[in-house]
């Protein structure tokens, strides 16, 4: 990590406070006018903050969606279930990882776009992973029938330990493609290509 400008330590020390006591996300704006900064200057010291936690620290500066909060690390969340007793409540089952798989990939979407997709009733799930803050209401499509629109919320991203959706592995959409209607007529068309 670069030195760190004994300057900017103090700012440092109280850019991390406001984040630790922070109850959710703070924007670079909400952090400014609390230390009487700029923004930019404030996108600076987030920026050496989250270099310094990633080598230093089991702590992280999570981004989401332009706010900043800080999380632990990814990749001690299997001591940290453990030693908060959260093993068995935290598992998702295989129904609720794939309708969620199909939200954050497709978002936005509507239940019976992931019941076509999974190849069944999803209502419990949606409801299960809505009730879990992992995935939330984005309005309503303007399709027959008006079907709500869900997408994932930070609360998934700070779970699987991501700063973004961009982050995601890339996969081959193809597949969430509910299949095109066949247009009469076209069905023997198709037949004799």
């Amino acid at each position: 990590m670069s030195p760190i400008d004994p300057n900017d330590l103090s700012t440092l020390k109280a850019l991390e406070a406001l984040l630790f006591a922070a109850p959710g996300l703070s924007s670079a704006e909400q952090l400014g006018q609390a230390l009487g900064l700029g923004k930019a200057k404030v996108e600076k010291l987030l920026e050496t903050l989250a270099q310094h936690y990633q080598e230093e620290h089991g702590l992280r500066l999570q981004k989401v969606k332009n706010q900043y909060q800080l999380v632990t690390g990814g990749e001690y969340a299997e001591q940290i279930e453990t030693f908060l007793g959260l093993e068995v409540t935290t598992r998702l089952t295989q129904a609720a990882l794939e309708a969620l798989a199909i939200i954050a990939y497709k978002q936005p979407t509507t239940r019976p776009e992931i019941d076509s997709i999974r190849g069944v009733n999803s209502d419990g799930v949606v409801r299960s992973l809505l009730a879990k803050g992992l995935i939330e209401e984005l309005g309503r499509s303007e399709t027959a029938g008006r079907p709500i629109l869900y997408g994932v919320t930070p609360d998934f991203l700070h779970h699987f330990g991501l700063m973004s959706l961009e982050e995601l592995p890339q996969v081959d959409l193809s597949g969430l493609q509910p299949p095109a209607p066949v247009i009469e007529g076209e069905e023997e068309r198709l037949l004799k290509d």
